[in-house]
């Protein structure tokens, strides 16, 4: 009996071990929050998903809402990170820049819109509404639609600097928050005008959405000019941290400004900052 007892006790062991194992907490997942600029936020889900293969332990939250929330979060300890979509003000000193890809930001019209070009004066003209008919451009009477976009985003920041307009001048019949969303509200409106990043158009364009790119100065609207500095309407995509920025954050950063994400940065058709 006593032998009986103790083979039971052996063959039993394995199965012990294997239901303490089973019910043995799972380590603790570690978590970045990531928030800020739209145009950003499609690349950094691309680069998280794959930097989190590498790291299952982390799960890594790309947040939107535009540059202006991006700043607030990180400072206020909101977001690990931030992500802000144009160069750095007076003011914003007191946070850490980490230029990770270039963008430029173009004029998109409708592909229905016989426009090919139209001058500096013109998109000011038509942005602060002393043009309203496309007919005094194309010579095909059609009501202009204005679309801008919402305060805080970085994308309306640079459009302004570039036109020296200021947000109070501009007569919008449209308010929109991220490229996707100008994408969509040109696309739908054949006298509609937009401005947005180039990448963003770019991707849309490749899969079939109804609009197209201006030219701006007479250069062509495209990441290739936006890459040899020839087109006049281009910024840096950062990230951002503040002083107090954790070891887990500091290697994603790090990641994210390294060779090894070139080709996804490329995908999204922009221009890596080479480190």
């Amino acid at each position: 009996m006593k032998r009986t007892a103790k083979r039971s006790l052996i063959c039993l062991l394995p199965l012990t071990l294997a239901l303490v194992a089973c019910n043995r907490p799972a380590p603790p997942q570690e978590k970045l929050t990531i928030t800020g600029s739209s145009t950003i936020a499609p690349l950094l889900v691309e680069i998280a998903q794959r930097y989190e293969l590498q790291h299952p332990q982390l799960k890594i939250d790309v947040q939107s809402g535009g540059s202006a929330r991006g700043i607030a979060d990180t400072r206020q300890g909101n977001a690990h990170i931030g992500t802000v979509s144009r160069s750095p003000q007076a003011d914003e000193q007191d946070l850490h820049w980490y230029g990770l890809a270039r963008d430029g930001v173009g004029i998109i019209v409708n592909t229905a819109n016989p426009v090919v070009s139209l001058s500096t004066r013109q998109i000011v003209d038509i942005y602060t509404g002393k043009l309203t008919d496309w007919a005094a451009i194309t010579g095909k009477s059609a009501a202009i639609s204005v679309v801008n976009k919402a305060e805080g985003r970085s994308t309306l920041e640079v459009f302004l600097r570039f036109f020296a307009l200021r947000n109070s001048d501009i007569h919008a019949h449209v308010i929109i928050g991220d490229n996707q969303q100008g994408i969509k509200t040109v696309a739908g409106n054949a006298g509609a005008i937009g401005y947005v990043s180039i990448g963003s158009a770019e991707v849309a364009i490749k899969d079939g959405a109804a609009i197209k790119l201006l030219p701006v100065n007479g250069i062509d609207a495209t990441i290739g000019n936006v890459a040899n500095g020839s087109f006049p309407i281009a910024r840096t995509l950062h990230l951002i941290t503040t002083d107090t920025v954790d070891e887990q954050a500091q290697r994603f950063i790090s990641y994210c400004l390294s060779a090894s994400v070139h080709d996804l940065i490329e995908s999204q058709y922009f221009v890596p900052v080479v480190h």
